[in-house]
């Protein structure tokens, strides 16, 4: 695999091939389900590839031909919503993905680069710093230039045996054990010396104990932790994403239908998706505001409802708004992490935007942390789109276990992206934040998956993808703190930063004082 000519497109092949499994253990295909076992058997392929390769240079590009594969595999729904919706020439939207997908890769090309170099004996340190290598190229996908770590390998582990891990370590900590683990398996399959094959699979058993007993010891349901049930109705307007924007069709749907739900529910809490109302609220057919603050000022009813807030004054917001008796004035979350060219445009990309047809603004950023909407003996935390990709962020409100959020709420509009496994990939990252920090996760949006997840990261209600429809359900908010929120609300993500780095400066060490 490694001679010749004919060596180096097969291992490229191979690469690919195992780049598009990696993508697929996320959201399968077939299911749109994570397959934890498919994710580490494409990683211990790559390894394998990695650890033949015959020089630095080839471990690199082998690295990076898996993962354009991954990532391109991973989003290529946004080739919907640059060419179908924002009307972008089909071929310089392939090109756009492309490159991110290219440039993404980068840091895993690198992260191979520095494995080959090392060259350490010790099987379980050498799959130890593959893992610290592999977690620092995805800290470096997710948090640089505003961050886009979509498809982390950790996704695909959320219903393995590893997502026992997940209150302890998060998503990029079970990133790193299964990146270890995929080294090791491919130790065990090398042919290598018998001691580093005794090495690895005593690991894999230590680990596989690690697993098992967590399992046993995982928080379960218990009473004290628990709020009391919440009855909840979640909306699903399905508006066309085409239409969405546009007055006579899409606005006019969106008025009426979520206004009728929002006055016709009788549940303690309705929740419409991230801009449902898509307009500002002195934009509104005249008195349609009013109604709103005016039906729940009484009673014993809250809504959330996404829309658009602010003035040309003081800047524009991607908002939640919150109408509940008793409140002077409306509750109101502002989105903190906003998206490139979707709700800020980078500098140097204006001439980009002038290409495309979707609605663009500057919104102004939101604080990290904000307050919950206090509901009775419930504190809900609203994220907006894909902030719920970014735990450290969510994890800044759990400082003050007195203030913590008891139930997180997502309100997004993942309708750009068609009928697509963006849908599946999304619901699998709310099901890692409940895991994460046992926190149950209301999803409300615009084209699906509405859901409820429980604190234990299982989806109890759903509706129909693509369909118009009020999911309700009951829901049970927690007040317990998990390890994991424990040390990412005060240290966010430097521990994984400085355990990466350690394991790498010790591997550097190791090749130094080799013969």
């Amino acid at each position: 695999m490694t001679r010749g000519r004919m060596g180096v497109w097969l291992a490229a092949l191979c690469a690919l091939v195992a780049g598009g499994g990696h993508a697929m253990s996320i959201a399968a295909p077939w299911d749109g389900q994570p397959q934890w076992w498919l994710q580490l058997l494409a990683m211990a392929v790559l390894v394998r590839l990695v650890d033949g390769a015959s020089s630095v240079r080839m471990a690199a590009l082998r690295a990076f031909a898996f993962a354009l594969a991954w990532l391109a595999g991973i989003f290529w729904w946004l080739f919907i919503s640059l060419h179908v919706y924002g009307g972008l020439p089909a071929v310089l939207a392939v090109l756009a993905v492309g490159s991110l997908a290219a440039a993404l890769a980068l840091y895993y090309a690198g992260a191979a680069a520095l494995a080959r170099h090392c060259r350490v004996q010790n099987a379980v340190l050498r799959a130890g710093l593959w893992a610290a290598l592999w977690t620092l190229a995805e800290l470096c996908r997710g948090l640089l230039f505003t961050g886009f770590p979509w498809g982390a390998a950790g996704y695909a582990h959320v219903d393995g045996p590893l997502a026992a891990l997940a209150p302890w370590i998060g998503v990029y900590g079970i990133t790193a054990v299964a990146a270890f683990v995929a080294a090791l398996l491919a130790r065990l399959a090398a042919r290598a010396p018998g001691a580093g094959r005794v090495g690895a699979g005593v690991a894999l058993l230590a680990l596989a104990g690690v697993a098992a007993l967590l399992h046993w010891r995982a928080p379960v349901d218990a009473a004290p932790a628990m709020s009391p049930p919440l009855t909840v109705s979640l909306l699903q307007g399905n508006i066309p994403q085409d239409e969405k924007f546009q007055p006579g069709t899409g606005i006019e749907q969106s008025l009426l239908w979520y206004g009728q739900q929002l006055q016709q529910s009788r549940s303690p809490l309705v929740v419409a998706p991230e801009t449902a109302l898509p307009l500002l609220p002195e934009q509104l057919p005249l008195g349609y505001w009013q109604a709103l603050q005016e039906r729940f000022a009484t009673g014993s009813q809250t809504a959330l409802v996404g829309l658009p807030m602010g003035s040309m004054t003081d800047g524009y917001i991607n908002a939640a708004v919150g109408f509940q008796p008793g409140r002077p004035a409306p509750y109101e979350y502002a989105k903190h992490h906003l998206v490139p060219f979707g709700e800020f445009i980078p500098p140097l990309f204006r001439w980009f935007t002038e290409l495309m047809n979707i609605p663009l603004g500057d919104f102004r950023r939101g604080d990290v942390g904000q307050a919950s909407l206090v509901l009775g003996p419930h504190r809900l935390a609203p994220n907006i789109c894909y902030e719920d990709l970014f735990g450290e962020e969510l994890g800044a409100r759990f400082i003050d276990p007195a203030k913590a959020p008891t139930i997180f709420v997502n309100m997004s509009n993942i309708g750009w992206f068609g009928d697509s496994i963006a849908i599946d990939q999304h619901l699998a990252i709310s099901r890692m934040r409940s895991l994460e920090f046992r926190r149950p996760m209301l999803r409300a949006t615009n084209t699906g998956a509405t859901a409820i997840i429980d604190a234990q990261g299982r989806v109890t209600h759903s509706l129909p993808r693509l369909t118009r429809g009020v999911l309700t359900g009951e829901v049970r908010g927690r007040s317990d703190i998990t390890p994991f929120a424990w040390w990412v609300s005060r240290a966010g993500l430097a521990p994984l930063w400085g355990s990466a780095l350690a394991v790498l400066a010790l591997a550097l060490w190791a090749r130094r004082r080799a013969p």
